[in-house]
C-alpha cells in the first residue's frame, strides 16, 4: 500500500517556544487548539507532555468517525512533534519553525496509507481536501490561543 501526504502551513504572530509549549502540552494546551467538531475527544493514557506521551484521539469529520492510538515523539525538540498511530500507519508531525523572535511558520502534515488503484485516488483527493480544511482552522485555533498572554 502507498502513502499519501497532506499539510497545511500559517505565519503566526507567536514565539516559536510558545507555540511548541502549548502544542506539547497534551494536558490541556494541544486539546484547546483542536477544532470542534472535527474532533471530538483527545485522551491521554501515558505522560502529558512531549516525547512519549500516548493519546487517544477522536475524530468526526462530516458523519465519519475515527480513533486514534498516537504515541508522541521529539525528532528535533522544540521544534517538531511527532504523532504516530503505528497500528493504522498515520504519522502526523508539527513543524515550528522560528521566523523572528515573535514570529513563526507552523506546518501541520499527515502520513496515511492509500489503497492502489481508483479507489484509493479518490479517497486521497477527498480525504486531503478535507483534511486540509481541519488544519486550516487548527493553525487558525493555534494562532487564537498561542497569542494570548498567558499560555501553558
Amino acid at each position: 500500500m502507498s502513502t499519501f501526504t497532506v499539510s497545511e502551513t500559517k505565519l503566526i504572530d507567536a514565539p516559536a517556544e510558545r507555540i511548541y509549549g502549548l502544542l506539547a502540552d497534551y494536558h490541556t494546551g494541544h486539546p484547546s487548539v483542536l477544532p470542534k467538531p472535527y474532533f471530538t475527544d483527545l485522551q491521554v493514557t501515558q505522560g502529558g507532555r512531549g516525547a512519549g506521551t500516548q493519546i487517544v484521539v477522536h475524530m468526526n469529520v462530516y458523519g465519519s468517525k475515527a480513533t486514534y492510538n498516537m504515541v508522541v515523539t521529539e525528532p528535533v525538540p522544540g521544534r517538531v512533534l511527532q504523532e504516530e498511530d503505528k497500528g493504522l500507519g498515520v504519522v502526523t508531525t508539527f513543524t515550528i519553525d522560528p521566523l523572528t523572535p515573535q514570529g513563526s511558520q507552523v506546518t501541520i502534515s499527515t502520513t496515511s496509507p492509500v489503497k492502489n488503484g481508483l479507489a484509493g485516488w479518490l479517497e486521497q483527493k477527498i480525504t486531503a481536501a478535507v483534511m486540509r480544511r481541519v488544519y486550516r482552522a487548527e493553525l487558525d485555533q493555534i494562532a487564537r490561543v498561542s497569542q494570548q498572554k498567558s499560555v501553558g
